[in-house]
């Protein structure tokens, strides 16, 4: 059932996907090629946004911000394996594994990679600061508009 609190949820998590992948560029490196990757992590982060923070609202603002948090590692969470899934694929057809195992374990394998790319001050503030702040406004829009 769409609500207010679902429809500010995805625009908010879409502004902190794409802030949160801008603030990762640079750790890709200057011949990384970036494409869609900020339009793609805004619409992760839309589609995180609606459905697991739209969901999780009228509980009370303390509990907002710990969901708030919940919904950006979320998004982290399917951003990496969307993405470390392209990156699996695009080496598949370099024929850069052996076997169909192998290419799963690589997918794992670049999730690590970028995971520990994305620990910086930047992209960790954005998800930390944005989710508890999204949080709390996904929170308020709930008893504002019901």
């Amino acid at each position: 059932m769409p609500t207010t609190a679902k429809l500010v949820a995805a625009v908010l998590f879409a502004l902190i996907g794409w802030l949160a992948a801008n603030a990762h560029v640079p750790a890709l490196g200057e011949g990384a090629a970036i494409g869609r990757f900020r339009e793609i992590a805004a619409l992760i982060g839309l589609v995180v946004g609606w459905g697991t923070m739209g969901s999780l609202v009228g509980k009370g603002y303390s509990d907002a911000i710990g969901s708030g948090l919940r919904t950006s590692i979320t998004l982290v969470f399917f951003a990496l394996l969307i993405f470390s899934t392209w990156l699996m694929f695009k080496q598949t057809e370099k024929m850069a594994y052996d076997g169909p195992m192998e290419a799963v374990l690589g997918v794992f394998a670049f999730m690590l990679e970028h995971g520990r790319k994305m620990l910086t001050p930047g992209v960790l503030g954005v998800l930390v600061i944005g989710g508890a702040g999204a949080g709390l406004l996904t929170e308020w829009a709930s008893r504002r508009w019901r």
